[in-house]
């Protein structure tokens, strides 16, 4: 199981953020992912919003970045480590702007850009940038197939509701072929179906563990899908953020559990189709000590998971 290292202050959400994480800073952060590579962690994660209303500050919290702008920032203070959106809120970007950027953090990195894209859950937040909510779903097929178009092709077109373009060039590719991997976040059926048709990666999103393998199943009984490989992103510690960012209590995913109990729990992860997982750091005081648990996963817990 590849696993993958959540930094500190990246949001600020109450069922995750511990206080000591409102003073790290983003040097903080080049700290923690230079170390993070060092020690063998596979990905970094990186959530995003532009705006959270004020109605949902609470339990979101209004502190995130742009998804991309810090994959970016991050892969150019590593070497080897891949970035991973969070997700990236496709339906509140222009395609052909995020196909560009996404295609740049890629080629710049020399190819470790992994884009999770997902359609978003928050009406606000779509109202407060002019977006209509009720056809994120559409504009999400759309863009995807439309972002595609420009990475792979030399002289790209496309003809569609939201987004048209012909008799352009857009360069540079990225360094991944055919392009840089797409993940797609949530467990409608809708969802599993973009994974189905175009994804090599899947993070489950209000999805109690037990029912990985059946959408699994699903992703993979779809038309559309040619038999790839699929990476499924569950932390432990997932199943306890349920909608709005509420706590959901699961006794058996708390932060600080014996390293006995967080193997077995990854590695009935595994059995269900899990490939890449995170362990939720608890309660420390400072990013040393973050650090510090950090190793102790890596040396102590990693080993003995399949």
């Amino acid at each position: 199981m590849k696993f993958s290292l959540a930094m500190p202050n990246m949001v600020r959400v109450k069922a995750l953020t511990q206080p000591f994480e409102v003073d790290v800073t983003g040097a903080d952060q080049v700290t923690v992912a230079r170390r993070a590579e060092e020690l063998g962690y596979d990905i970094i994660p990186v959530p995003e919003h532009f705006v959270v209303p004020t109605s949902h500050v609470e339990l979101t919290g209004g502190h995130y970045f742009d998804a991309t702008l810090a994959q970016a920032f991050f892969a150019g203070a590593t070497d080897r480590i891949r970035l991973c959106s969070t997700v990236t809120v496709l339906p509140l970007h222009h395609p052909v702007v995020l196909a560009k950027e996404l295609a740049t953090a890629d080629w710049l990195s020399g190819g470790r850009i992994i884009a999770t894209l997902g359609v978003g859950w928050d009406a606000e937040e779509f109202a407060a940038m002019g977006v209509p909510f009720h056809e994120r779903g559409r504009m999400a097929d759309e863009f995807v197939a439309a972002m595609i178009e420009l990475w792979t092709s030399g002289s790209p077109r496309f003809e569609g509701r939201y987004v048209s373009f012909k008799d352009v060039v857009s360069e540079p590719k990225p360094v991944q072929k055919p392009h840089l991997p797409l993940w797609f976040g949530g467990d409608a059926d809708a969802a599993l179906r973009r994974a189905a048709r175009y994804g090599t990666g899947w993070l489950p999103w209000l999805t109690p563990p037990d029912q990985i393998p059946a959408k699994l199943e699903f992703i993979k009984s779809q038309p559309a899908y040619d038999g790839r490989p699929i990476e499924v992103l569950y932390g432990l510690g997932t199943s306890r953020i349920g909608e709005g960012h509420e706590v959901v209590d699961d006794p058996t995913q708390v932060p600080g559990m014996s390293a006995g109990e967080i193997v077995d729990q990854l590695c009935h992860f595994a059995e269900l189709g899990v490939t890449i997982t995170d362990i939720p750091i608890p309660p420390v005081s400072c990013v040393q000590a973050y650090l510090d648990y950090a190793q102790w996963v890596i040396e102590e817990i990693k080993p003995k998971v399949p």
